[in-house]
Formats: structure tokens, sequence, C-alpha cells
């Protein structure tokens, strides 16, 4: 029996609310992604991130969370498409700018616990959701801060977004956030435009990752900055 079909097979249903009879079928596609990324991740990893799953689509009338309500759709273009960029991040403390939902932070904080993860937003809901779904996930690794980038403090190894639609302007912000030797990384749909490249080329490195996300048939690129001259 595969890995998947035995997680799928075994998997607790204490907690559910909303996934119910997709359950089985959700896990074993987790577990199908997760192989296909060649991710480490326990059975209990697997389950937090299901259950994470299932208190989004719970509460997300109540926060405003997603657009996206069927539990097939959201496990892939939130869980799974988080879960890509995994392997490719740099060690080290991280901040997520414009976290809204915790995504990547709280994906990032369920599959490296021993990475400290801080979750920024403005939206005072949605920070107290990521408060609610941390403490009942048992997830020490996550600060939740409700601020605008501009006004916190702080500096950290790797600054994440998966928000801003601007390059550039994730730069501008995050900059200020990221230690000397520290990496931005930001996850966009589409590769960056080359003029984008060329205002950013004098001060930073520019790696372009083209992610590979299972089930999803649109581009995923992760971005990933470091400082010149440092």
């Amino acid at each position: 029996m595969s890995a998947a079909a035995t997680l799928s097979s075994t998997i607790d249903a204490t907690g559910f609310v909303k996934l119910g009879a997709q359950l089985p079928m959700l896990a074993s596609t987790l577990a199908q992604a997760v192989q296909t990324l060649e991710l480490t991740l326990d059975a209990q990893q697997q389950r937090m991130l299901l259950l994470y799953l299932d208190k989004l689509l719970v509460w997300n009338k109540a926060y405003n969370l997603t657009a996206i309500t069927d539990p097939v759709e959201a496990l892939t273009k939130h869980i799974i498409d988080c879960l890509a960029i995994i392997t490719y991040l740099p060690a080290g403390t991280l901040l997520d700018i414009g976290t809204g939902a915790g995504l990547p932070a709280v994906i990032i904080a369920i599959c490296q616990p021993e990475r400290r993860c801080t979750a920024l937003d403005s939206n005072q809901k949605k920070i107290r959701f990521i408060k609610q779904v941390s403490s009942e996930l048992g997830l020490t690794n996550v600060q939740p801060i409700a601020a605008r980038i501009e006004a916190h403090e702080g500096h950290y190894d790797v600054v994440t977004s998966r928000a801003f639609a601007s390059l550039t302007d994730f730069v501008q912000v995050g900059a200020s956030c990221l230690t000397p030797q520290g990496y931005l990384c930001a996850m966009k749909g589409k590769a960056p435009t080359d003029p984008e490249l060329e205002q950013l080329d004098a001060r930073w490195y520019i790696n372009t990752v083209k992610l590979n996300v299972p089930n999803l048939e649109d581009t995923r690129h992760l971005i990933e900055l470091s400082r010149k001259n440092v």
C-alpha cells in the first residue's frame, strides 16, 4: 500500500468539521503531493495541514479569509501551493508580510517546527484567526502580529510574501526587516519581467525558481533575492 493510501485510510477524523466525507480523498491528495515535492512530513504534520484547511473553511465567512470555498481547490491553491516553496527556503527566522490567513507562515511553521515564524498583517480579524488556529493546533513557533510592515521593528533571516503584486514594492518594504545576509523570498505566479529585474539588479542577486505545484496548472515561481556588496 502506498504512503498516500496508508495515510488516507488511517487518518483520525476527530476535530474535522468541513472536510467530512472528503477527508480520505484530501488526505491521499496531500500525501501524494508531499511525496512528489520530496518533503519529509510525518502523518501528524499532514493531519495538522488538513486541520488548518478545515479551520480555514469553517471560519472563512466570519473572518473573510479566502475566496476559495471548495476543499479540493483550497487544498491545492493554498496548502500545496505553499508546500512547493518549503525545500527552497533558506534557514533561519522568518517574517511573512501580508500573511492573510497565515499563508505561507502557518504552513511553513507546521512543516518546520524548528523555525520561528512571524505572521504579519494589518487585518486584525485575520491575525485573530491565526492566533486561534495556532493555539488549536499547538503551534508554538508562530507569532501573529497585527501591524503594517512600515510600523514593524525586527530583523529576520528570511522575509516571505505571496500578497504583493509588484516585486519592487515587496523588496522596498521587505528589505528594512532583513538581516544583512538574509533573503527575500517572493511567491509569484508569473516570472518577473525584465524591467522589474533591471530595477533591482544593481543591489540584489536574483534567483528565479520555477515551481512545480502538484495538481495546479497555473504557473508558480519563487523569486529569491539577497543583497550584493554586504
